[in-house]
């Protein structure tokens, strides 16, 4: 593997473009789990048995107990390779997979824990780790960047919200010096700015929990789920916002909304960031998160509407976003999809 690139423009392609592998990893720290891990493991392979059967799924396991474990879960459905990591949120420690001309690249940015919040060792290191893997190029940037942070259509325009990318506790940037280093690093052309994300979430307001690119100019994003619904101010601020915005190209999007969860509470009573749209889009299936609510029959059902040529699945995830300062993600957040 080389370490550097040449300065080419960079192109991300959509998530829904066909995919070489889907990388992700095993619940190997208990610490990280309030004690069990066998609950999110169970979501985790649950996730891994839909994905793998139109997919190579490459899954990290850090040492002998986590490694002997997932290949009883599993039994030989994915690949599993050895590794250090932090924990599984591979959407934010792991690489961006991207091109420049006609060379696959692995796009590597600083890590600081979520703002200081959660900073692992292995963290900063398994990107470089799983680019080396996938054998691909390199290319590095002297900022902080999670990639469950920036969603983007693969024609330049990406969706963020200030909460995360302007936070103090990332870079400190302000709107124009955000929009200077995605262009450089994600070839954006146009940034459309959320505000805010949801309630409680540890990332500070992950983008991939509330608005989703899902086709060309298509856009998913929620609706608020009973009169209880935490987020239900922030769910309809976001499709206004969304509704009055245009892509790169100056096109209106097609606005898709489906409902959220709605109240959802882990074993402290707090409420949950709970998120149907953290779904992961992989070869021929959707696998949507779902956090036993009467909603998830609705989202599930508005998807496969949006996805007509793959399968929507909706699987459980509650154990994946945990309680208190366990957990915090679900589907998207544990994947890194590697274009074909």
């Amino acid at each position: 593997m080389r370490d550097t690139v040449s300065e080419n423009l960079i192109s991300i392609l959509p998530e829904w473009a066909p995919q070489k592998a889907i990388w992700t990893a095993w619940p190997a720290n208990a610490d990280e789990w309030n004690g069990d891990l066998a609950s999110p493991r169970r979501d985790v392979a649950a996730l891994l048995r839909a994905l793998a059967p139109s997919n190579r799924v490459r899954l990290l396991v850090a040492g002998v107990e986590a490694e002997a474990s997932a290949r009883a879960a599993l039994n030989g459905a994915v690949e599993l390779i050895p590794a250090h990591y932090g924990d599984i949120w591979l959407r934010d420690t792991g690489p961006i997979f991207a091109r420049t001309g006609s060379e696959a690249i692995a796009l590597r940015f600083r890590t600081n824990g979520w703002g200081g919040k959660f900073d692992l060792p292995g963290d900063s290191t398994v990107g470089d780790d799983v680019a080396r893997l996938a054998g691909t190029l390199v290319r590095k940037f002297d900022f902080v960047l999670e990639g469950g942070a920036i969603e983007h259509d693969g024609k330049g325009t990406v969706l963020a919200t200030r909460e995360t990318l302007l936070n103090v506790n990332r870079n400190g940037w302000t709107e124009a010096q955000a929009e200077a280093a995605l262009g450089e690093a994600l070839g954006a052309r146009k940034i459309v700015w959320l505000d805010r994300g949801l309630r409680n979430d540890h990332t500070d307001g992950h983008i991939d929990v509330l608005a989703r690119f899902i086709g060309s100019r298509q856009v998913a994003c929620q609706s608020p789920s009973g009169a209880d619904d935490p987020n239900a101010d922030i769910l309809e601020e976001i499709a206004r916002r969304l509704e009055n915005a245009t892509d790169a190209s100056g096109q209106p999007f097609e606005l898709i909304r489906i409902p959220s969860p709605g109240l959802v509470l882990n074993g402290l009573g707090e409420a949950l960031p709970a998120s149907h749209l953290n779904f992961v889009i992989a070869n021929g299936i959707v696998a949507v998160p779902v956090y036993g609510t009467p909603a998830a029959k609705g989202a599930v059902e508005a998807l496969q509407a949006a996805f007509p040529g793959r399968d929507v699945l909706g699987l459980p995830s509650l154990n994946l976003l945990g309680s208190g300062p366990a957990g915090g993600g679900s589907f998207h957040c544990i994947t890194q999809q590697e274009p074909a």
